[in-house]
């Protein structure tokens, strides 16, 4: 697949080249937030366009096809989120922290990209075997951050165990996005106020859940009174 389908490549350095690239990302912002609202079959590469101010055979000049354009959106998010996740891990060194870190980061993912996540969960099977692929590995490496941070707080538990409980923080984490949507708050005026609110309770809940895996309850059997 071209290089314009997959990847923006290196940071272009002249003006023109800026504003292709700027372009780019208003297609795939304007992309995933369609592909959210109707569903992938329900988009075309002219409502993509119009989305995104240009005419849909511009969108050719990025993009050879919309299930490119859905491989584009998914890949970038997914490579995004590994990147950083592996930045904000290699900025804490204690696990407990770096856990903390790691859910702090990916509730401001979800807060603020709410339509990416729908698009990841919802139309995945819309890739092409090759992205689908990629995307697959890109999350694993994601979710091997979290679970690697659990190792260090819970050697006694197998990796089974805490990838399922690495994954069902993700649930709960990203749930909330849809929730909100659902509710039409998130472009509300008083979004910022929902959204801390959300902020606080997703990551007390989510350190809560991993906190389980290596500090015994006390009300449980044989616990510490």
């Amino acid at each position: 697949m071209p290089l314009t389908d997959r990847s923006p490549g290196p940071a272009p350095t002249t003006v023109r080249g800026q504003a292709k690239a700027q372009r780019r990302q208003d297609l795939l912002a304007a992309s995933a937030t369609l592909f959210a609202e109707r569903g992938f079959a329900g988009v075309s590469i002219d409502d993509i366009g119009a989305a995104a101010g240009v005419s849909g055979p511009a969108v050719y000049r990025h993009f050879t096809s919309k299930q490119a354009v859905l491989g584009a959106v998914l890949l970038e998010v997914s490579s995004d989120l590994l990147e950083r996740g592996r930045a904000v891990a290699e900025h804490a060194p204690a696990p407990d922290r770096r856990l903390r870190d790691l859910v702090s980061f990916q509730v401001e993912f979800a807060l603020h990209r709410p339509a990416v996540i729908v698009v990841q969960d919802r139309e995945m099977p819309h890739l092409t075997a090759e992205d689908r692929r990629t995307v697959r590995v890109l999350q694993r490496g994601y979710v091997t951050l979290w679970v690697e941070a659990l190792r260090e707080l819970a050697p006694a538990r197998d990796v089974a165990d805490l990838t399922l409980r690495a994954q069902a923080v993700f649930g709960l984490i990203n749930s909330t996005p849809h929730s909100l949507r659902a509710a039409h708050r998130l472009h509300a005026p008083q979004e910022a106020q929902h959204l801390d609110a959300a902020r606080t309770a997703l990551e007390e809940m989510s350190w809560a859940a991993l906190r389980a895996a290596f500090e015994p309850d006390p009300t449980s059997t044989g616990g510490t009174p």
